[in-house]
């Protein structure tokens, strides 16, 4: 274990952030569980000559402080962010999952008013300075993944370490093709959407901001969006779960929204600005070794034969134009097993049942298609 936390360390410090001499860098870390891995990160700072800061925050006084959370505490965490981001050029946060509920009893009003007052700061951060965001594994994490503590924090340093590098490289075709595409539709038990992304950027994610990666991302038409999707994996946010999220579009715009649970408390999210309900972000999952959802979004997103099709802010590096105080990445995997699926660019099949199966793209199914023979 300790040869992977070195090399995640090595990977997040020289690869990921690309630290240089006198730059410094806020690691924050939300459980001592992840202390070692502060550890090495710190040292890895240091033999860079970059300066490294580390702040621990305690997950469950933090849910407290959210509860009672006034414009004049917001107006102070305002302050606060102004002065991280005017002081330091990076930043890693080292998040760990102890309960999806913790923050449950914070009110929705309250949650807006921390977003909108925080919006301009979190796009300065997230827009102009280097991050890397990554979950530490958690025994919750492997009670979610049916897997013994163990196995799971080894699957999950394998899963963070993959070689990014040849992964850049893979990605190339599909992102030239991304590139020269229009019109997009997805199709999948109850799901039948189509959108467009006609000249806008694509972007490959490769280990450079969330450990684990491998996704490429863009954003649709602001407008262009129009059916109905379905997502067959947990919709964490805000400190509440949801199950089979059922989106219908209308040029754009979320008419309606539906899911197991209490219909009332999710489109209260959507509620929250006009941007909660116009799409910000398409993405394709593509991370060989993340198979399976667990109910954690910086693994589920890039589940292999999957997409997310995201409710609120759109990223600058693919701006479409919608602004929100809210980004919710939500998951669909297309794989037979969970159902199948198909995406279509321009009326062509590129991907059925989660494998492409156009030759330039067939690599990126990274042996998954020979398993299916």
């Amino acid at each position: 274990m300790n040869d992977k936390l070195q090399i995640l360390a090595n990977t997040i410090v020289n690869y990921s952030l690309g630290l240089k001499k006198n730059e410094k860098v806020l690691i924050t870390c939300f459980s001592l569980e992840a202390i070692d891995l502060v550890k090495y990160i710190v040292k890895e700072a240091f033999m860079r000559d970059s300066i490294p800061y580390v702040n621990i925050i305690d997950q469950e006084i933090s849910a407290l402080l959210f509860e009672k959370t006034s414009l004049e505490r917001v107006n102070l965490l305002k302050n606060i962010g102004k002065f991280e981001i005017d002081n330091y050029d990076a930043f890693i946060n080292i998040r760990y999952n102890i309960n999806d509920y913790e923050i449950k009893n914070v009110n929705t009003n309250t949650l807006r008013m921390i977003g909108e007052n925080l919006k301009e700061i979190n796009d300065i951060r997230i827009n102009n300075r280097k991050w890397v965001l990554l979950n530490y594994p958690s025994k919750l994490d492997a009670f979610k993944s049916k897997m013994k503590i163990c196995e799971y924090f080894n699957y999950a340093f394998d899963v963070m370490i993959i070689d990014y590098k040849q992964m850049n490289i893979d990605i190339l075709p599909l992102k030239g093709l991304m590139e020269k595409t229009d019109k997009v539709r997805i199709t999948a038990q109850d799901t039948n959407l189509t959108f467009s992304i006609k000249n806008m950027p694509i972007i490959p994610c490769i280990g450079e901001r969330n450990i684990p990666d491998g996704e490429i991302f863009t954003a649709p038409i602001k407008n262009s969006v129009n059916g109905y999707i379905t997502y067959n994996t947990p919709s964490p946010y805000q400190g509440r779960v949801f199950t089979k999220v059922k989106l219908i579009f209308k040029d754009g715009k979320i008419i309606e929204a539906t899911c197991n649970e209490d219909n009332n408390d999710l489109n209260k999210i959507f509620d929250i600005d006009e941007g909660s309900r116009y799409i910000g972000e398409f993405s394709i999952g593509l991370n060989p070794l993340v198979k399976k959802p667990m109910g954690d979004i910086l693994y589920d997103e890039k589940i292999i034969g999957s997409i997310h099709f995201t409710p609120g802010n759109s990223y600058k590096e693919s701006y479409n134009e919608n602004e929100s105080s809210i980004h919710w990445d939500m998951v669909l995997i297309q794989r037979k097993e969970y159902g199948g699926g198909n995406i279509y660019f321009d009326d062509v099949l590129i991907r059925e049942d989660g494998l492409f199966v156009i030759e330039e793209l067939k690599h990126l199914n990274y042996g998954l298609d020979k398993k299916s023979e």
